[in-house]
């Protein structure tokens, strides 16, 4: 696993220390044994989850500006758990309404040591932003417009939303709501997976 991992990182050309993939790669094995019981993913091969999952994810982290990040409807920690590992530095609020995947997510902060990660289990319209966040991270959670209408109230007022997404979404672009502008799309390399990736760049006006 580590070998694979390391692979990829190459082909992406990320960086990262042995301890990290260390992480990386413990992550994944605690999302394979949980999946059976807890069904928290579709992918069930660890190595697909390397490459849809862990490069999928911190192939974003070039483009996030900021130290406070909420993951919403953040699943099994994705793409928040990666990108806490990756970004030490930085603080990820993991943000989902199952109990079952905050259980698994605070299995997961406990057995990697991860001091930079606050699962919480809540509604994302029902979560109050004290103090905001410099950035909304998606995957997969929502179209563009629901996605800034339920979660209007989380980023301060220098803050982006970014939606992880597959093909360009320009449908979701041109019908973004009033208040709300398009600030980047960038176009994100990912080894070994087919099909798009787009990251979108969202921000008050």
């Amino acid at each position: 696993m580590i070998n694979k991992l390391s692979a990829l990182l190459n082909a992406a050309k990320i960086s990262l220390s042995d301890q990290q993939k260390q992480q990386l790669v413990a992550y994944v094995e605690l999302l394979h044994k949980w999946n059976k019981a807890y069904n928290l993913t579709s992918v069930r091969d660890p190595q697909q989850m390397l490459v849809r999952h862990i490069l999928d994810s911190i192939v974003v982290e070039p483009h996030l500006q900021g130290e406070r990040f909420i993951d919403v409807g953040t699943g099994p920690g994705l793409p928040g758990i990666p990108l806490a590992i990756v970004r030490p530095q930085a603080h990820f609020t993991l943000l989902d309404s199952l109990g079952k995947r905050v259980r698994f997510l605070r299995q997961v902060q406990h057995e990697l040591g991860l001091n930079n990660v606050t699962p919480v289990q809540s509604r994302v319209e029902d979560f109050p932003a004290e103090p905001p966040f410099d950035g909304v991270i998606s995957r997969a959670f929502a179209s563009l417009n629901d996605m800034v209408s339920w979660c209007h109230h989380l980023p301060a007022a220098h803050g982006s939303f970014y939606a992880l997404k597959g093909v360009r979404p320009d449908d979701e672009i041109a019908t973004l709501p009033a208040g709300f502008i398009l600030d980047a799309v960038i176009e994100l390399k990912v080894p070994e997976l087919e099909g798009e990736r787009h990251l979108v760049v969202i921000k008050r006006q």
